[in-house]
């Protein structure tokens, strides 16, 4: 299993498969279960099946289903020791029909963990407030920096009034695209509890570098970081930019690194 950069803030990862049978395999469909997750992680193929032939490992796109988060997710966590459960449909030269095996499935970089535990964290601050980016990209006159708007909109407290929650926005990261000037940083533990108003974070933004490649390569320059603290979690929940926004800061940042 890998997650690419693409994949990330989209609820997908990778099904890495290699046939280490010696002869050639056509695979009609995969599928991963794992107790950090409430279903199981499918793959089909969307144009018929996937050849694959031996000694040549392929990457399979798939979605991630709801976590298992809350009560539950203690045994789950509990059971991360334990290797995932594949199952993959396959046929071969010479058999008829389809068959199915069980290859050993590894997870070496933590894949399922680290997207359950980040897929939890946003599912608890989602139920204390909507946190977007604002489609408007602010550019200064200069054309050096600008501003974007973070949006906060706090849920309604429960009628009772008795189970208010509150998350704290403990600070803000910059990206491999956008950083903060020094004479402006981001603000740091912003309270946001059910019920309050409407609120919005002027930050304002520089190229973080302008090497060109890493502009024409990035992926992952618009998921704005934010390190969060809400109920017994702590992490990072990253904001994704709109497709419109994206293409403004990419528009930003290119115009800005230009020469004078």
């Amino acid at each position: 299993m890998n997650q690419s950069r693409d994949q990330y803030g989209k609820q997908a990862i990778q099904l890495l498969l290699t046939n280490v049978s010696g002869g050639p395999m056509t695979v009609a469909a995969a599928q991963l279960a794992s107790p950090l997750f409430q279903g199981d992680i499918l793959w089909e193929p969307t144009g018929g099946s996937l050849e694959l032939p031996p000694g040549q490992p392929k990457s399979l796109p798939a979605r991630l289903p709801a976590p298992v988060c809350g009560r539950d997710q203690s045994t789950a966590h509990q059971a991360t020791t334990q290797q995932p459960v594949a199952i993959v449909r396959y046929s071969e030269p010479g058999r008829a029909g389809l068959q199915d095996m069980a290859p050993v499935a590894v997870d070496p970089f933590g894949v399922l963990e680290r997207n359950n535990t980040e897929l939890c964290l946003a599912a608890e601050a989602a139920a204390v407030a909507d946190i977007v980016l604002d489609g408007r990209l602010e550019i200064a006159p200069d054309s050096r920096t600008a501003v974007v708007r973070l949006v906060i909109t706090p849920k309604e407290a429960d009628g009772a009034g008795t189970d208010i929650r509150s998350m704290t926005i403990v600070s803000i990261d910059g990206t491999t695209l956008i950083a903060a000037p020094a004479d402006e940083p981001w603000p740091r533990n912003v309270r946001i509890v059910q019920g309050a108003p409407r609120s919005e974070l002027r930050l304002r933004i520089r190229p973080a570098r302008c090497d060109p490649h890493a502009i024409a390569e990035d992926k992952v320059g618009t998921l704005l970081p934010l390190h969060v603290g809400v109920g017994e979690r702590e992490g990072r929940l990253k904001i994704p930019a709109g497709t419109a926004l994206r293409g403004e800061i990419y528009d930003f940042v290119t115009a800005a690194c230009a020469p004078a």
